[in-house]
């Protein structure tokens, strides 16, 4: 492979890189043909000292040589943030008002949905007539989006606990998470059964203080204690890495699910949306690592899964949806959903994952 070495270009000579970003390049799929283009010459490179350290990467057959970069950004007050902002073509209804937000709100937070309004393929420059108080509305759906979400996550996973408190010990006992014999992947066994360990003994719960006052053994309280201290994200790992799949099924049926391996894979994306909003993270636009199992035959009311972007947050809510009325069938989860989404008009449903004509779908009616 040949290479050629170019003097470092100014920020003026970088504008026409692709992605528009002198170091290091971000490429876009859409942005591949231009490193073909003999017009467009672009600058694998960082601008600062090449005393830092030097990192490559090969990927596909091409080179990557660049730098990290000493970071010297200062922090700004609150009137320096709107001017730099303001400077890259974001407007305001009124400053006083944007300031007073900033106050509770950090200006970090809310880049998160400025990032909607700004130009593709531009760093930090923003569309024409975007306003600031347009990204604070989205940042306020999207925080009444994370409570109603919330509360759905809560209703299942308190009912799951139950269902495998009630179903698994019935079968194999008050112990059953600490025979091995009934795991599947013993190293998997082994985390779990320490975390458990961990969590209870931080536990603060009268219940499990009386239980440690009174016995000493086993080390750990029945299944239906236990349990009721232990994180969503440990119960999920329990009941995947369950291998009584007869007992797995049955938990699946009564949520009006057909198998195992679809609950295991819905409640596996709660967890990592329950994850995001205990973090009070942005959700409502984001691509989600889990995705779960769609196409499947329900026994109740489901949606076409023809078009449906499996990573966005549309199939998760989805998936909530279903599982809700299986557990509250008077819930008002759907209609929730929603009045919020008519609330917030401006709200892109696309980036949401919402197809075309998704109230048409027989979940939704």
């Amino acid at each position: 492979m040949r290479t050629a070495r170019e003097p470092m270009r100014t920020a003026a000579e970088r504008k026409d890189c692709p992605k528009g970003r002198g170091y290091p390049l971000d490429l876009h799929e859409k942005n591949l043909s231009s490193l073909h283009n003999p017009k467009i010459l672009c600058i694998f490179a960082a601008t600062d000292s090449a005393t830092l350290p030097i990192r490559t990467a090969n990927q596909g057959g091409t080179s990557f040589l660049y730098t990290f970069m000493n970071y010297t950004k200062q922090p700004l007050d609150y009137h320096q943030i709107i001017a730099q902002v303001k400077s890259r073509g974001l407007l305001f209804h009124n400053e006083d008002v944007a300031i007073s937000q900033l106050q509770i709100i950090s200006y970090f937070r809310i880049a998160n949905y400025l990032k909607s309004f700004e130009v593709v393929g531009f760093n930090h420059v923003f569309l024409p007539n975007s306003y600031f108080e347009d990204a604070l509305d989205l940042y306020y759906f999207d925080k009444k989006l994370r409570n109603l979400l919330f509360s759905a996550i809560q209703s299942i996973e308190v009912a799951l606990r139950s269902k495998v408190i009630h179903n698994v010990s019935l079968r194999h006992g008050a112990f059953w998470f600490t025979d091995i014999r009934l795991a599947t992947n013993h190293a998997m066994f082994q985390d779990n059964l320490t975390q458990i360990k961990k969590e209870v003994r931080r536990s603060k719960e009268e219940f499990i203080q009386e239980h440690f006052e009174k016995y000493d053994s086993p080390d750990v309280p029945p299944v239906w204690k236990t349990l009721e201290v232990t994180s969503f994200g440990l119960l999920s790992k329990l009941f995947c890495n369950l291998s009584d799949n007869k007992v797995k099924k049955q938990i699946a049926r009564e949520l009006n699910l057909p198998q195992h391996l679809c609950l295991e894979s819905w409640v596996k994306c709660f967890v990592v949306l329950r994850n995001c909003i205990a973090h009070h993270a942005r959700v409502w636009n984001r691509r989600f690592p889990q995705i779960p199992q769609l196409n499947v035959n329900l026994r109740g009311k489901w949606i076409s899964t023809t078009h449906v972007r499996p990573n966005k947050l549309y199939t998760i809510i989805c998936c909530l949806a279903y599982l809700q009325d299986a557990i509250h069938s008077n819930n008002d989860f759907k209609q929730q959903i929603q009045n919020l989404l008519e609330q917030y008009p401006n709200v892109n449903l696309h980036h949401m994952g919402f197809p075309r004509n998704w109230q048409d779908e027989p979940l939704w009616k």
